[in-house]
């Protein structure tokens, strides 16, 4: 990276005093790591800098227990002023803790809040304030495929009208000497799996009942949920051999490369076929999963800590209003893979894909949030370990991970 970096032990090495001695001294804990989460990061970087604010990095690699490791720092005395978070929990901690910030007053004062969607406003608001400055919009489970493997398979994905029509050229394409479907084995990249599936399959109505402020213990045995299930277990079977813990990343690069038709995982893939010089509509195409009855979407959202200083308070103000300003937005949003969360972004920013996505985001009656904003963070990670362990373990049936799913219920939601 181009900008200054400290590691975690660095950082707690350092006192709070000289983590934020000047205003313009602002620390950024994050979670990017791959090449074009880096990219996106020096834009958000220059376009700071170029106001006078010095970025400090703290990185911590993604799926590492990030939210853990961020109030272990605020409990320690070693704040960061800005940090990558989605989780509504972690904000309702650091309110209580005396450190929430209301950025509301920012972007009205920026114009921005005029520019913001329904979904990017829903996703960044948290008991009525503006918690989160919002930095792109996601779709959890976008099928992104290798337009020249899907010519030398004989297969057209933009005519799958269901995942069964999907799933019947899947013999066509391993006899044509590729991988049907990349996917990354690990806990997380699962869990975002089985959600964006619950929202194909289940729509809103299901997908709320299980991920919603309040899930239902009826929804758990539903035909939806067993269905989603039935969709992994094929998905793993067809899956290839080096799968297992591969970083989400590096299974994109299967598509890229060839070895693989397609991917079905975050949006924010598009960033690496970017940076690999390929072009959207040319070189790949995207599509939502077929058949589906809603999409997942996650709008990334970093926060800003409260309770330090008026000038660190000003600073904070400061990079919210840069980094959601439309011409960095639409840079930013173009090397991430992202698409922009305004929706006065300069003509000529949108590929294909991301004209996709706001077709997507349209439909308010097809869309339901990342259960980051939306359920206890415990009732989450429940699922994704039920689902990793179904996903792992060939020989767990739907009906064990039905059971496992309602006993981690029985344990975490009453």
């Amino acid at each position: 990276m181009k900008f200054a970096k400290c590691n975690l032990t660095a950082a707690l090495m350092l006192g709070v005093s000289t983590l934020a001695v000047q205003a313009e001294d602002l620390v950024v804990y994050q979670t990017w790591s791959s090449p074009a989460e880096v990219a996106a990061l020096n834009v958000l970087n220059d376009a700071v800098s170029a106001q006078g604010i010095n970025w400090i990095d703290i990185t911590i690699p993604h799926d590492t227990g990030s939210s853990v490791s961020l109030l272990n720092l605020v409990i320690g005395g070693n704040p960061p002023n800005i940090f990558s978070e989605n989780n509504t929990g972690v904000y309702r901690d650091l309110t209580g803790m005396g450190l929430g910030r209301d950025l509301t007053e920012a972007f009205t004062e920026s114009g921005a809040i005029e520019h913001f969607s329904a979904a990017v406003l829903n996703a960044i608001t948290i008991d009525g304030e503006i918690r989160k400055m919002p930095l792109g919009v996601h779709i959890d489970g976008m099928l992104y495929y290798n337009m020249e493997v899907a010519q030398a398979a004989g297969v057209d994905p933009t005519a799958w009208g269901s995942l069964d029509e999907m799933y019947a050229d899947f013999e066509k394409i391993s006899a044509a000497g590729y991988t049907p479907l990349a996917v990354g084995a690990q806990q997380w990249q699962i869990g975002y799996l089985t959600h964006a599936m619950m929202a194909t399959v289940g729509g809103p109505e299901v997908y709320n009942a299980l991920y919603g402020a309040e899930p239902d213990r009826d929804v758990l045995s539903s035909d939806a949920v067993r269905t989603v299930f039935e969709w992994l277990r094929k998905f793993q079977e067809a899956s290839d051999e080096g799968s297992v813990n591969r970083d989400w990343n590096m299974t994109t690069n299967e598509v890229i490369t060839g070895g693989a038709l397609m991917q079905i995982h975050g949006d924010w893939m598009k960033g690496e076929w970017r940076a690999a010089g390929r072009e959207a509509g040319v070189d790949f195409g995207c599509i939502p999963v077929p058949g589906y009855e809603a999409v997942a979407v996650t709008v990334d959202g970093w926060g800003a800590l409260g309770g330090q200083s008026p000038e660190v308070d000003a600073a904070e103000m400061l990079f919210a209003q840069i980094v959601t300003g439309a011409e960095v937005n639409a840079a930013f949003a173009s090397v991430k893979g992202a698409t922009p969360v305004r929706n006065d972004v300069p003509s000529g920013a949108l590929d294909a894909c991301s004209q996709r996505v706001i077709e997507l985001l349209g439909d308010n009656d097809r869309q339901v949030n990342n259960p980051s904003v939306t359920v206890d963070a415990d009732w989450s990670s429940a699922i994704w370990e039920v689902a990793f362990n179904f996903w792992s373990d060939p020989e767990m049936s739907v009906d064990d991970a039905v059971a496992n799913l309602e006993s981690q219920y029985d344990v975490i939601v009453y």
